[in-house]
């Protein structure tokens, strides 16, 4: 579909008496006009009210920055619910400013509004993302390291120094052995350092696997398994 057509789809409700439901699927919305995101709500989100649903933070590389939000969906969560994927959790998935890297504070603003917003399980957030989105999962991470339930760094790397930070999320590392862009060296001196002070962190390399080490990451039902036993500490 047309990002105009969603963008138009994305302001339509299903109105049933006087309650106004979201629209479930994958539409596209804006953050105070600053910041501009996918979100997808599980197709049964408003058939169970009392229901609390796990959130799945996702952050795409650099080569998805700018103002087309559709450019969001090329690989990744966003990606496969486009092709019509079902997923029995909240995706929200952010569009970094061109030129810009991750911003901690405007992703943390993102989270609060969505978990006010929406039946958000705040003891079940999950934070993922590849490239410059792996290095971003780090760094938000490490500035708010009680808000999320579980980790999954794909062909990033971050500052060693945060483990201690991290050492009570249970973390997911993945990681290609022939990466050129970002080598596998720096995912496996953070997994060095969380096992250094007793992370629950477990680290997946790819041995053919160039920089593209997240497409077989997220079309792996396994992850998504172990992503929603993870609970906050």
């Amino acid at each position: 579909m047309k990002l105009t057509t969603l963008l138009l789809a994305a302001a339509l409700c299903v109105t049933v008496g006087c309650q106004t439901l979201p629209q479930v699927g994958q539409t596209p919305q804006a953050l105070n006009h600053t910041l501009n995101y996918w979100l997808y709500l599980p197709d049964d989100y408003n058939d169970k009210p009392r229901e609390r649903w796990p959130v799945v933070l996702f952050l795409h590389g650099s080569g998805e920055r700018g103002t087309n939000l559709a450019a969001v969906l090329k690989h990744g969560p966003p990606k496969l619910a486009d092709e019509g994927k079902k997923f029995p959790f909240i995706i929200v998935s952010p569009q970094c400013p061109t030129n810009q890297w991750w911003s901690a504070p405007d992703l943390n603003r993102l989270l609060d509004n969505l978990t006010a917003k929406y039946r958000a399980d705040k003891d079940r957030v999950y934070l993922t993302g590849l490239s410059m989105g792996g290095y971003g999962t780090w760094t938000l991470a490490a500035t708010n390291p009680d808000r999320f339930a579980a980790l999954a760094p794909i062909c990033g790397g971050g500052d060693p120094a945060i483990a201690p930070r991290l050492r009570h999320i249970p973390i997911w590392v993945f990681h290609g052995a022939k990466d050129k862009a970002v080598p596998v060296k720096k995912s496996i001196e953070m997994v060095d350092a969380l096992k250094a002070v007793g992370a629950d962190v477990k680290l997946t390399i790819y041995p053919e696997a160039q920089h593209d080490s997240w497409t077989q990451t997220y079309d792996n039902p396994a992850f998504y398994d172990w992503l929603l036993r993870q609970r906050r500490k």
